[in-house]
């Protein structure tokens, strides 16, 4: 009897030790592609949350707990990515780390909004870096998500601005990935050109299968054929770094518009040719003058030998955490609450969360790959030079958002 009564007690020992353990950390998920066309992007995405984490942990963590980085593969479709979630909220995981692409995000904020209704003991918050389709912070908007990266109304509102001014464009092609997002570039430059730029031809309007091609010379004959002066693409990962190039391969002499030139392998693909004719439109490139990150960059391609692209995710975290010790918790809802409306001293400056639709508000850049710059990108020997600088203010845009809140 002893025997049983001491095994009995080692049991329970065991059990009660559990929950202590598991609060040892806070479990952040992230759902992504780690495997398959879009794996690079997944796997840049672990590494610039592992850095930001890992400086966290090192100043001591948040709320007495390390941050620690669950990643899951989304394979970028939504099929995988409910997989993916149902794990994060079987296994206790409150808060998910989610951006690429647009299709996903959707699914993540429908199965969300549902469970978090349902089960709201378990709640989880999604924190959105990347995907910018403009319905999830509309008509699609959630108080479960929160979305650090402009829009893709935002960006081309930028980005045509810049082009209005630039006699030299006559014509211009548009390609872009055949979903949500994709959908939503071409639609905002049809507009905003025609707008602001009349006499500029519109001499294609291509969408392609989201990460299925595998030779974009089809298109860039096209592109040829049409006489277009400049392209605009919101594409990304290979489907970005494949078409520009083919385009190399194949003599194309445009300029490019792009929301994502600046990474994914793209430039070490484009290499001399991209040459004052790429251009992006971003949060930050790693030429803007901010002192203050030139440990950080160094470090980052340190430790993962490629350069840092998401500044995004830097401040992302930084909020995360405000957010943590203003809230004195790690409960979604209050978290959430903390994050509504809060501003942020970031390396290029003050940016803040718009309480009425989620939206992070922040300065965006107009910037093309050049010579001679401080930082190049992917040992080209080219770098991003600033053409213009828009200020957060002039960023923000209308929403259609009318948020549902759940009680604190």
């Amino acid at each position: 009897m002893p025997i049983i009564r001491r095994a009995l007690l080692g049991v329970a020992l065991t059990l009660a030790a559990l929950p202590a353990a598991a609060q040892d950390s806070i479990k952040i998920g992230y759902i992504d592609p780690l495997s398959g066309a879009f794996a690079n992007v997944g796997e840049l995405g672990v590494h610039h949350f592992q850095f930001a984490m890992d400086r966290i942990n090192a100043k001591g963590g948040v709320l007495g707990k390390k941050l620690e980085l669950v990643p899951l593969d989304s394979k970028a479709n939504p099929q995988d990515t409910q997989i993916a979630l149902k794990k994060v909220i079987d296994d206790g995981i409150r808060f998910v780390l989610q951006g690429n692409g647009s299709n996903v995000a959707h699914a993540i904020v429908d199965t969300l909004s549902k469970h978090n209704e349902r089960e709201p003991a378990k709640a989880v918050l999604f924190l959105n870096y990347a995907a910018v389709d403009p319905a999830l912070t509309n008509d699609k908007c959630s108080f479960w998500h929160f979305r650090f990266d402009a829009d893709a109304d935002m960006k081309m509102e930028a980005l045509t601005n810049y082009m209005a001014k630039q006699q030299g464009i006559k014509k211009v092609y548009l390609i872009n990935q055949d979903y949500s997002f994709g959908k939503a570039v071409a639609a905002a430059a049809q507009a905003m050109m025609k707008q602001k730029r009349a006499d500029v031809q519109i001499v294609g309007d291509e969408l392609h299968p989201l990460g299925k091609v595998q030779d974009f010379s089809p298109y860039v004959a096209k592109i040829k054929a049409s006489g277009a002066d400049s392209v605009i693409t919101g594409n990304w990962g290979n489907d970005l770094s494949l078409l520009v190039k083919a385009a190399k391969d194949a003599g194309l002499n445009v300029d490019w518009y792009t929301y994502y030139a600046g990474g994914l392998s793209t430039p070490a693909a484009i290499g001399q040719a991209g040459k004052d004719r790429v251009k992006q439109i971003t949060e930050w490139h790693s030429n803007v003058e901010a002192a203050a990150l030139d440990e950080e960059l160094d470090a980052y391609k340190k430790k993962y030998n490629e350069d840092f692209y998401f500044l995004r995710t830097r401040n992302l975290m930084e909020m995360l955490v405000k957010a943590f010790e203003q809230a004195k918790s790690a409960d979604p809802v209050k978290v959430g609450i903390a994050l509504e409306g809060m501003k942020h001293q970031t390396p290029t400056g003050e940016v803040y969360m718009r309480a009425d639709n989620h939206q992070l508000i922040q300065p965006l850049f107009v910037s093309t790959m050049s010579a001679g710059m401080k930082r190049d990108v992917e040992n080209t020997g080219l770098g991003f030079k600033t053409d213009g600088r828009i200020e957060a203010k002039d960023t923000e845009t209308p929403t259609t958002c009318k948020m549902k809140r759940p009680s604190a």
